[in-house]
């Protein structure tokens, strides 16, 4: 992608940011980001939380998703937050810095939690997308991978895996995997999703 075309395609994403209802909604209810809108919907509809859940948030910057997951869970639950980025505290979310790309810090990760089982493992991790998809899609799928060993590694029967992924080469691959570790498996899209993104998410069921 040209400067000039990157700079219009900026440009254009800037205005329709600040334009958008759940990022003005967002800022009024003193919410971090319109993360917060696509995780409630996606609750609404297929009932995700319960009270005194153990809930891991990966790629969890700016923290919206905690902070939605902290207020359904109630004080009996565990949150386990991590993403590369920090992020500002959240009262009763245990936030951890570090890359999980690096694989001493994916495994430490996994050895630090081997003790609970988790209910729900819950993935909105994304690389720094460039628009161009043949780089980026190998980058998204290679995270997908990785949440999807340590919902293997950490869920409990019956636990529900919930990951945000984008339409693209080598999607239909990684869910055809999905659907041989999960008994239920499905495709969502709430409404706060922009229509023209490619992002999707994938809800299991162990």
């Amino acid at each position: 992608m040209n400067s000039q075309k990157k700079s219009k395609s900026s440009n254009r994403w800037l205005l329709e940011h600040f334009n958008d209802k759940y990022v003005k909604e967002a800022q009024k209810n003193k919410i971090r980001s319109r993360a917060w809108f696509k995780l409630e919907q996606l609750d609404k509809t297929n009932k995700l939380f319960k009270i005194g859940m153990n809930v891991i948030d990966l790629g969890a910057a700016p923290g919206s998703w905690s902070q939605y997951a902290i207020t359904k869970i109630g004080k009996t639950g565990y949150i386990a937050a991590f993403d590369v980025l920090p992020i500002k505290p959240i009262k009763g979310v245990n936030f951890f810095q570090g890359d999980i790309r690096n694989k001493k810090i994916f495994n430490l990760v996994l050895s630090s939690l081997s003790d609970i089982k988790f209910d729900l493992v819950m993935s909105d991790m994304s690389p720094n997308i460039t628009g161009n998809f043949s780089i980026d899609m190998p980058r998204i799928i290679n995270l997908c991978k990785l949440a999807l060993k340590i919902s293997d590694f950490l869920l409990s029967k019956n636990g529900i895996f919930l990951l945000k992924s984008f339409q693209g080469e080598g999607f239909n691959e990684f869910y055809k995997e999905i659907k041989t570790l999960f008994k239920k498996v499905k495709i969502c899209k709430p409404k706060t999703s922009r229509t023209r993104s490619r992002e999707i998410f994938i809800l299991a069921i162990r």
